[in-house]
């Protein structure tokens, strides 16, 4: 079931998660989100796919999504592939990964700052 804005149209997906590494695991992990990022934006309804540290936690590296709805991410999250990163990286990093969805709509700076 897709979650729809106030113009009836499938509201944008937003997934944000985090994988741990440390001097051991670093490169392998980072060889491998490279990969699943860059293969993940050719995928149809992804608009984007990057991940980054965490400046605060040089350990933590972060994933952020955005689908343009959540059919789009359910094919993502079908693509084996997609499973083998997981599955992967859940075996090098020492913490499971963290995952959290959100559905969501562009809203500007403007009209939240009016007023």
């Amino acid at each position: 079931m897709s979650r729809h804005n106030q113009l009836g149209r499938a509201a944008m997906i937003i997934v944000t998660g985090h994988i741990i590494t440390n001097a051991d695991n670093r490169a392998a992990i980072e060889a491998e989100a490279v990969a699943h990022c860059r293969r993940s934006r050719a995928e149809p309804g992804c608009i984007a796919h990057n991940c980054h540290y965490d400046i605060e936690h040089p350990e933590r590296l972060v994933f952020v999504e955005k689908w343009v709805d959540a059919a789009a991410l359910r094919a993502h999250f079908a693509v084996p592939e997609s499973g083998a990163f997981v599955k992967v990286v859940s075996a090098l990093s020492t913490e499971p990964p963290a995952l959290e969805i959100y559905a969501a709509e562009a809203v500007s700076a403007a009209a939240l700052t009016a007023g």
